[in-house]
């Protein structure tokens, strides 16, 4: 588990040279896209996408195993495709903004991800992140011990299945990226049409190239090649941001003692990746940097790290003790911490 006691993520804080909010000075010189190396991003990432996914309908004739090889490639490929997406969204890829608009259209059809609406359910996660009264659309469902203990039986039921690893990803991942994303659900009120057009504009994209790949190479080698490398790359996507935000002591607060600069440095987490997966994720476990600023493109977060190593301490987490992230459902309030229902039972026992 993430090793930061509550005093010693205190201490942390203390420690720091600057407190959240006067990082956005030092890190708005970070912020300038290089027309260049997002392009180059662009090609080195959908070139490799398409040599796997071919390789991978080739391998059909040969083995599943080398074709499942093959899947996982081009399914962390697609991953990186779509934090190409996410840089657009945040309008931190490219100068122009109707460029990064359109590149993020484009890129929506092979991610299934309909761009105009999942740029405005992650706008309001970035502008609510910790904070317990604005909860809601683009994250993850996480109640209160409280609020757990005050439900339903129903709703205890419903929360204790959606928490459920083999439901976050397992069935969860396949849902949202295959199902829910092809109605805008929940988020008509007050966007007009916008929405809508989004959708089925993505949805009209997404039918076109299967049906042109169908008629190419048959019904189903497309679907033995591409469904398990969406599945598999929306599984990707949830774990990585799950362990984001969903860490032991990460930040939650209620409005009124909410701020953005310190929910945004302290409730996201800093995932030590592995090389060639920091590479794969575009970056995305610099995620507390991110968070902070996140007109930055991807491919500069690095070099804040060498330049500011201090940012390097906070809220770390390796691959190894993220896994431990998997048991915790419900947010202490009392002790500012996450915690899994069984010690939440034997706190609750404990105190009485």
């Amino acid at each position: 588990m993430l090793q930061i006691s509550p005093s010693s993520s205190t201490t942390t804080r203390d420690s720091e040279q600057r407190p959240a909010r006067e990082w956005l000075k030092v890190l708005a010189q970070y912020r300038k896209p290089s027309t260049v190396r997002s392009t180059t991003e662009i090609v080195i990432t959908a070139g490799p996408f398409i040599v796997l996914w071919l390789l991978a309908w080739w391998s059909l004739g040969v083995s599943y195993l080398l074709t499942a090889l093959f899947v996982t490639g081009a399914a962390f490929m697609l991953v990186r495709l779509f934090l190409i997406q996410h840089d657009c969204g945040h309008q931190s890829f490219f100068h122009n903004r109707s460029t990064n608009d359109w590149i993020g259209r484009v890129l929506g059809v092979f991610t299934v991800t309909p761009y105009d609406v999942w740029r405005k359910a992650h706008s309001q996660h970035h502008s609510h992140s910790g904070n317990l009264d604005y909860r809601g659309i683009g994250e993850v469902t996480t109640l209160t011990v409280r609020e757990y203990e005050e439900a339903s039986w129903w709703r205890k039921v419903l929360y204790r299945m959606y928490r459920d690893p083999t439901v976050m990803f397992g069935i969860g991942p396949a849902y949202v990226f295959l199902l829910r994303n092809r109605l805008p659900i929940g988020m008509m009120r007050g966007s007009g049409w916008s929405p809508w057009i989004s959708t089925m504009g993505t949805n009209l994209g997404i039918a076109g190239l299967a049906a042109l790949m169908m008629w190419l190479i048959g019904p189903l080698p497309f679907l033995a090649v591409h469904v398990p490398i969406v599945v598999l790359a929306a599984t990707i996507g949830v774990w990585l941001f799950y362990v984001q935000h969903q860490f032991e002591y990460t930040t939650w607060e209620e409005d009124r003692d909410w701020d953005m600069q310190d929910a945004a440095l302290y409730g996201s987490s800093h995932y030590v990746l592995p090389k060639p997966l920091q590479w794969a994720t575009a970056n995305i476990g610099i995620h507390h940097v991110h968070h902070l600023y996140s007109r930055i493109p991807y491919y500069r977060l690095p070099q804040i790290l060498k330049d500011h190593p201090e940012l390097n301490s906070i809220q770390r987490l390796t691959v190894r003790e993220s896994f431990s992230c998997v048991r915790l459902q419900l947010w202490d309030e009392a002790r500012k911490k996450l915690v899994s229902f069984s010690e939440a039972r034997k706190h609750a026992r404990e105190t009485g």
